[in-house]
């Protein structure tokens, strides 16, 4: 009787989050859909004409537990322009498990269900957060070459991300911002769908979205020697393989 009373209770306060979020979305020209099994919903938008969407809901990875907040846009930068930063801890937790899965039976490589997020901290070069005491003590963050990685942290997507870490991800949450194929994605683990804390997602997104379209257009004709990656950092990885 307590377990269901709970879980009614849970069901309405997410709904109620929900119902809070489309009023949002509404105020600002956005489309919002509830997921149909309702937990969870969807909400389309555009910067300056660029479509993107936002989703929450169950999560894609096994490193998200509860709910996961998504945002992905097409920002139309060279495919092979690979970057990725996310939260110290995240870093320090995948970094584990990827050395464990590659040294594991004698393996020596990582399989594709790990996603980009396991596989690029282990063949990309770090990108240097130390002039920045901040960033260093909350962000880690690797790149296809070291000095675009530099190059799209400086000037506006460095002071948010410095905000950010004194305020919604002062706890260190698992967090992910990444290129891949022309496209930005975040990821976020968040309990309960908080407006304030979407809101400063996703002006967190648009300034790294931005960053990444200035780093691309200062590249010139720079030969690039990465290879792309072969997984999608936005479907989930198999259910077998993310503890279901």
């Amino acid at each position: 009787m307590l377990g269901a009373l709970k879980a009614l209770i849970e069901r309405a306060t997410r709904r109620a989050e929900s119902d809070a979020v489309a009023g949002w979305a509404r105020r600002l020209g956005w489309v919002h859909k509830r997921a149909r099994d309702g937990d969870g919903f969807s909400v389309h938008g555009s910067f300056d004409g660029t479509p993107w969407r936002l989703e929450w809901g169950q999560p894609q990875r096994r490193y998200i537990v509860g709910h996961e907040l998504r945002i992905r846009t097409v920002i139309d930068t060279p495919s092979d322009l690979q970057l990725l930063l996310m939260s110290r801890s995240l870093r320090e937790r995948l970094a584990s498990d990827a050395f464990e899965q590659a040294t594991q039976g004698n393996q020596t490589s990582l399989d594709d269900s790990l996603g980009e997020e396991m596989r690029w901290l282990v063949v990309f070069p770090k990108i240097s957060l130390a002039h920045s005491q901040v960033l260093r003590s909350c962000f880690a963050g690797v790149a296809s070459h070291r000095r675009e990685g530099a190059a799209w942290l400086e000037g506006p997507l460095e002071h948010a991300l410095e905000r950010a870490a004194t305020t919604w991800l002062g706890a260190q949450p698992p967090f992910v911002l990444m290129t891949l194929r022309g496209r930005l994605y975040l990821r976020l683990e968040l309990a309960s769908a908080d407006e304030a804390e979407i809101t400063d997602a996703l002006a967190l997104f648009a300034i790294a979205a931005a960053s990444a379209r200035r780093v691309a257009r200062a590249r010139g004709t720079e030969p690039q020697q990465w290879s792309e990656s072969t997984t999608t950092a936005w479907q989930s990885l198999p259910r077998d393989r993310q503890g279901e």
